[in-house]
């Protein structure tokens, strides 16, 4: 029987029905501005974690965790430097753990790879997340240009969160839909979210 595992954040497990199932690879797809960070931060929080950074630098992320208030006790940081990304992404996540997490934030430099290279990379880290269980999250930043391997990251991954942002009425509002779910069922509205300090959602109101 396929477990279910926290996302770190209560209400939205409520809507997913306690969780998203071990084994997947979601896709988080988000604005730079929208600091869609902190759902990183959140889903790192409940469970042993290997964090790929591929931008910042590893003390931006430890602060950035700590202020959200987790500990780096079970984050290992690893910042991607080499003229081979994959292979170093490759290394680094044989340290992932059995029901932990993995976060690459954001992908875009391995979808600047080669097409048969990040493909093979790709279905094998699948194959990893089903072995151990686990949940792969890949921040995917939609800013004014895509990476022309988009459509494959979301092809090939399991669940979509889509996080919209917009600007009404001067403040900036965030939701969050979900329109694709193996092995579950996507939400039927998308879910209004406040991200501040960290991810909460508002529970007053639905945006279609």
């Amino acid at each position: 029987m396929t477990e279910t595992l926290s996302t770190g954040i209560e209400v939205l497990d409520r809507e997913l029905d306690g969780g998203l199932p071990e084994g997947r690879v979601l896709a988080l797809l988000a604005s730079p501005v929208s600091q869609s960070e902190l759902f990183l931060y959140e889903m790192a929080a409940v469970r042993p974690t290997v964090y790929l950074t591929t931008e910042r630098t590893e003390t931006d992320v430890i602060d950035g965790l700590a202020e959200t208030g987790v500990s780096a006790d079970d984050v290992d940081v690893y910042r991607i430097t080499s003229e081979d990304p994959l292979a170093e992404a490759n290394t680094a996540i044989e340290a992932l753990s059995e029901t932990g997490t993995l976060i690459v934030d954001p992908i875009r430099l391995f979808e600047e790879t080669e097409a048969n290279a990040y493909r093979t990379f790709m279905n094998d880290l699948k194959t990893r997340t089903a072995e151990t269980g686990s949940l792969t999250i890949l921040h995917c930043l939609e800013g004014r240009r895509v990476p022309d391997q988009r459509d494959r990251t979301e092809y090939l991954a399991d669940i979509i969160f889509d996080l919209s942002t917009e600007l009404r009425g001067g403040k900036m509002e965030n939701s969050l839909s979900v329109p694709k779910f193996r092995g579950g069922q996507a939400l039927p509205e998308s879910i209004a979210l406040d991200l501040t300090a960290d991810v909460t959602v508002d529970v007053t109101r639905k945006i279609a």
